[in-house]
């Protein structure tokens, strides 16, 4: 009996010792993956400054935002500028002054803005403000919050001197009164480029930062909220790793923290391509027999911390403003899984 508990005995014990060799071997692999993995990014030469901006009007966004740069300012400041561009400009349908309107008439505006130190500054169905980018980044700076909505953002943005105005246009007040004619909601995302205005950037001493701003889906119920100010889905970012922002339908982003989930796959180690198809075909995935299927578009831009940079999105059209020292400033078009006809 007792060579039998003998026995038992040590081969338990060797087993263990076995399995603990075994597992001891496999943590080993997996830190020296890592390393490897930490070794080939930092080896890469960083590419900085660099702006990515979804959409053409990206371009004159990214352009502002870069003399601002190249100028000095601080990366919040340059993008602030850069968005400025598009918010004010009646021609861009879909973000600020001039956007669409909700199915009552009122334009309500979302934004949020973000620095390498993980500080948020959000504000979501403003109304009366043109720059809801500047509220946002005043929420940053001067409030403990990171996100204030409605009547409060409004209250708010008065307390620091901003100025209250008509964003209603004689073009989108003509474009929602012949919508009433039908009042049927169906939205038009991204088919003609409009769409939210997201911006990426990697400064000079290699930091990340990023801003959204849009005056939302045309029609929407009033009170719609989006996935732009909403940090996470509309935009994140990592100083560590890198950053990434959305454009499309805000419900389907918000569905899966997308902005997010493109950043914790770069983390690790997918590049910003890769990051970006792999989230845009899990919402396909979970949305392939939804409702919102027929009209479904969403799109992604990514930048890392080597100013690597990618955008990729379900359906045709989607394009991205890019800036650098190395081609300045151009436009990209996004690769995508289907076309609009499919």
């Amino acid at each position: 009996m007792s060579n039998r508990r003998d026995f038992i005995k040590k081969t338990t014990l060797g087993t263990f010792a076995l399995t603990s060799v075994l597992s001891l071997s496999g943590f080993a692999k997996n830190q020296e993956n890592e390393i490897e993995n930490e070794l080939e990014f930092a080896s890469k030469k960083t590419k900085k400054p660099i702006i990515i901006s979804t959409w053409n009007h990206g371009l004159p966004a990214n352009e502002e935002s870069w003399k601002q740069l190249k100028a000095g300012k601080p990366a919040l400041d340059a993008i602030e500028a850069g968005m400025k561009i598009p918010e004010a400009d009646p021609n861009v349908r879909s973000v600020g002054y001039g956007g669409y309107p909700d199915r009552e008439g009122k334009v309500t505006l979302d934004a949020c803005i973000m620095d390498h130190n993980s500080n948020c500054g959000s504000v979501c169905f403003l109304q009366g403000i043109m720059h809801p980018i500047s509220v946002a980044k005043r929420v940053l700076q001067n409030t403990p919050h990171v996100m204030l909505a409605g009547q409060g953002a409004l209250q708010f943005a008065l307390s620091e001197g901003f100025k209250e105005e008509n964003l209603l246009t004689p073009e989108s007040e003509k474009d929602w009164k012949k919508w009433l004619e039908d009042s049927k909601y169906k939205p038009v995302i991204n088919i003609e480029n409009h769409d939210t205005i997201s911006m990426l950037m990697l400064d000079q001493d290699g930091n990340l930062a990023g801003g959204c701003t849009t005056s939302g889906a045309a029609w929407k119920m009033h009170g719609r909220v989006g996935d732009s100010p909403i940090i996470g889905a509309g935009l994140f970012l990592d100083n560590e790793v890198g950053a990434a922002a959305a454009t499309g339908l805000g419900e389907a982003v918000i569905r899966t923290a997308g902005s997010a989930m493109v950043v914790e796959l770069m983390r690790q180690g997918k590049s910003p391509y890769d990051a970006c198809k792999e989230i845009t075909e899990r919402i396909y995935n979970k949305h392939k027999n939804h409702k919102d299927m027929e009209y479904l578009q969403v799109g992604f831009i990514a930048l890392n911390k080597n100013g690597e940079h990618a955008g990729y999105s379900l359906r045709s059209g989607f394009n991205f403003a890019v800036s650098d020292d190395e081609k300045g400033h151009r436009m990209e078009d996004a690769k995508f899984k289907m076309s609009w006809d499919k």
